[in-house]
């Protein structure tokens, strides 16, 4: 096994030099981490039938990362309910966000797979090496040094927590997103009234719609805030619905609607 992983990657001297220098490493089991980068296209087989690659690796990587990033959320944000910890996770462990870091930890590098171009490598297979290494460093170091690794190394030098929380906290946008994946049109009207009895002070409301069906209703002090609320009860409404039925349901819920109401398109 050893004699082919020499073959298939780069000198044992280099592949440790660049774990310790690029990736702040230090192996004790330099074997672990050469099968880490084994992708399961580049798979051989031994004389006793066995498959070698590093799925094995991958499957306990992805379990350890998911662990480590719900303790950190946890801590860091003492405040929030669970559904926002739940989907900041899920946008930090997805597959697209990982095969990021891995590019930008320079994995592909010395990734070992037969794939048609490095673009491949850099979309489907990195990410994949990456949940590898973590499964590697964990039989190799612990637990608790593979968590500090993930928070040290990984979370503070490749994510940005800040722009992720912005991101969920924006309602808005994350309508409009939902509407572009599900080609349903997804409007806002704003009107904009003064409140007498607090000395002129403007007071804003926003309707959202989709597929000109009313949804739900915000107000605010700005069109902003108004925008915002009526987004997150619409969010919250498509959630349930998706949940209870699916989205083909609401789609006919909605067409269903445009009938009642006599809404043209």
């Amino acid at each position: 096994m050893l004699d082919r992983l020499k073959r298939l990657m780069v000198e044992n001297k280099e592949f440790y030099t660049f774990l310790k220098k690029q990736l702040n490493i230090s192996p004790r089991n330099l074997k672990l981490y050469e099968l880490a980068f084994l992708h399961k296209s580049a798979s051989h087989t031994l004389p006793d039938g066995s498959i070698v690659n590093n799925e094995r690796l991958e499957y306990l990587g992805d379990a350890i990362i998911s662990a480590v990033i719900a303790d950190y959320l946890f801590r860091v944000f003492p405040n929030e309910r669970e559904g926002f910890l739940t989907r900041i996770r899920a946008k930090i462990v997805n597959r697209s966000h990982l095969d990021s870091i891995a590019n930008q930890m320079g994995l592909v590098q010395v990734v070992v797979a037969y794939a048609t171009s490095k673009e491949t490598l850099k979309k489907r297979i990195c990410g994949e090496v990456l949940e590898a290494l973590i499964g590697a460093m964990y039989i190799d170091r612990g637990y608790d040094k593979t968590h500090r690794y993930i928070i040290e190394h990984v979370v503070q030098n490749y994510i940005n927590m800040e722009r992720l929380v912005m991101t969920e906290t924006d309602f808005k946008s994350r309508l409009m997103e939902w509407g572009q994946k599900t080609k349903l049109q997804v409007g806002f009207e704003v009107s904009e009234k003064i409140n007498e009895k607090t000395k002129g002070v403007k007071h804003f409301s926003a309707q959202v719609t989709i597929s000109n069906v009313p949804i739900a209703k915000g107000t605010g002090k700005s069109k902003k805030e108004a925008e915002q609320m009526a987004a997150q009860k619409t969010l919250s409404f498509i959630q349930t619905s998706s949940e209870d039925f699916s989205i083909e349901a609401l789609m006919h819920y909605l067409e269903r609607m445009k009938d009642k109401l006599n809404i043209d398109d």
